[in-house]
């Protein structure tokens, strides 16, 4: 009965008048957000965060997460038909969903992925309903030496998310741990690797280096091969946008994995919508029959990542409001909204606010309904923008990844970082280099830091201590095993590959 009477007191403060509007605003100005190459939910929060002064505390933050979330929903369309992730989450979506706009299944993918966010959020807001403290009293166990194996999983399960050799996806997780080292280091206060360059002080913006690595490389790599005429028109209509029996066959099992996947990395603090996403797609593709599809626009290459970053965005809230860790940047400012009016989050959270609580939960399911709502009949216009010429509309990206990355730290040099990842990523695209698994690698590389020298303090430095926890040393197991069938995998392919070789040749 308690947990009907909150469910009930969390609907009636959503559905209030006030708390109604500002959750409308929240999740359609995340949706243009997302839509808009290069803003990003970061940037919008922060331009907004003074508003929230003089706002109600549960309408405040019923809007920013209304944003947060919302942005997610968006950030895929820019994936799918620009290959510009809206938000860091979404840039594993462009591997397919942006394959399939070329394909002229454009319309098919929108509609999916905003399905797959709908399921997905739901399914997060059910797990941070019914085992929000079972979550978070496990979250709250996990120590730093389970975080590193766990982390370290990631990155080796990052090296197959391509179809690149192995060896090709680690050298760009240590690429991306070498970029994320980047800054002043967060225990000495010492400067690393800024060449006296007082802007690197802060290190690299992550908005930055997946503007760069996608949208910048994606225009220098297509701004002379694409033209209107390369774009099927029959995507636009409805009866293109209607999944095939083979597409729903295909997704209901990523659906459910990713779901479980974002509802887990989500509730972690520290981990987040980016982590999941990432996860979900190296698990659906280690799980598939035909791998090689992956990258190619398969259909579980948009359903899976998009499913579980939106399950991330809602069970995110878990250690933010129940142990009051903020698991990201983003989660903290919603924190520092809270704090200005007096609310402490953190275990008593949900005994003193109920109606906070309560009514934050009920709002997501009101912005989730509204953001369909508002998403199915705008895939229309959506996909049209395919129909711009490229040589009007590359300008207008360009002009916007450059706003995004100067907006966030209002910082010149960051718009020089982007042209500098957009030089790379280019690069990388000539020598088949997979980009995901960087990226993965700059996000994951701080907190695989942070999470070692902790462990390792505890340890005393003895590394072998680590391996006398349980979980540590299977997770630690799995990813020796990970990686050694890794290389065997690829060794084998290109064995394979010689063989073929030669029997032409002969």
């Amino acid at each position: 009965m308690d947990m009907f009477a909150n469910l009930a007191l969390g609907l009636e403060t959503a559905l209030s008048p006030t708390n109604l509007l500002y959750c409308f605003v929240g999740v359609t100005l995340g949706t243009i957000i997302g839509v808009i190459p290069g803003i990003g939910t970061l940037a919008a929060i922060s331009m907004l965060f003074p508003i929230t002064f003089h706002l109600d505390p549960i309408a405040a933050i019923i809007m920013l997460a209304g944003i947060w979330y919302g942005t997610t929903y968006g950030g895929s369309t820019a994936a799918i038909l620009l290959n510009i992730p809206g938000a860091p989450a979404n840039a594993v979506t462009a591997l397919d969903g942006y394959p399939m706009a070329r394909q002229g299944r454009g319309g098919l993918a929108l509609l999916m992925t905003t399905v797959a966010s709908f399921i997905g959020g739901s399914f997060g807001i059910i797990i941070l309903t019914l085992f929000s403290p079972v979550i978070a009293g496990y979250a709250l166990q996990v120590s730093s030496a389970e975080y590193f194996a766990l982390m370290l999983l990631g990155l080796v399960a990052a090296s197959t998310i391509s179809d690149s050799s192995a060896l090709k996806g680690l050298a760009m997780v240590v690429l991306g741990l070498l970029l994320s080292t980047v800054g002043m280091d967060a225990q000495s206060g010492a400067a690393r690797f800024t060449f006296g360059n007082l802007a690197l002080l802060d290190g690299l913006s992550i908005v930055a280096l997946a503007m760069g690595i996608f949208g910048v490389a994606e225009i220098i790599a297509s701004v002379r091969k694409i033209n209107v005429g390369d774009i099927d028109r029959k995507t636009i209509s409805w009866s293109a946008m209607l999944p095939s029996r083979d597409d729903v066959r295909r997704s209901w099992m990523p659906l459910v994995r990713g779901s479980s996947v974002g509802s887990f990395f989500g509730a972690l603090p520290g981990t987040g919508p980016s982590v999941a996403a990432f996860m979900a797609y190296a698990l659906e593709k280690r799980s598939a029959k035909e791998p090689e599809r992956f990258g190619n626009g398969a259909i579980e290459g948009i359903m899976a990542p998009e499913s579980a970053n939106n399950a991330a965005d809602q069970t995110a809230f878990i250690p933010t409001l129940s142990l009051g860790i903020p698991g990201s940047a983003t989660m903290a400012l919603m924190l520092g909204a809270l704090m200005i009016h007096g609310i402490n989050p953190g275990p008593n959270l949900i005994i003193e606010q109920p109606a906070l609580f309560w009514g934050l939960i009920m709002s997501f399911w009101i912005g989730n309904v509204l953001l369909v709502i508002m998403n199915l009949p705008l895939i229309g216009l959506w996909v049209r923008l395919l129909t711009v010429p490229y040589h009007l509309m590359y300008p207008s990206i360009l002009m916007f990844i450059c706003i995004g990355a100067y907006s966030v730290r209002y910082n010149a040099f960051d718009v020089f970082v982007v042209l500098g990842f957009g030089l790379l990523g280019y690069l990388m695209r000539v020598f088949a280099l997979p980009a995901a698994p960087l990226l993965l690698g700059f996000v994951l590389g701080p907190l695989l830091e942070q999470h070692f020298r902790r462990a390792m303090v505890l340890a005393r430095g003895d590394f072998t201590a680590m391996l006398e926890r349980p979980v540590t040393a299977t997770v630690l197991s799995l990813t020796g095993l990970l990686l050694v069938w890794s290389v065997w995998s690829g060794w084998r392919k290109y064995r394979a590959r010689v063989r073929a070789q030669q029997a032409i040749e002969a």
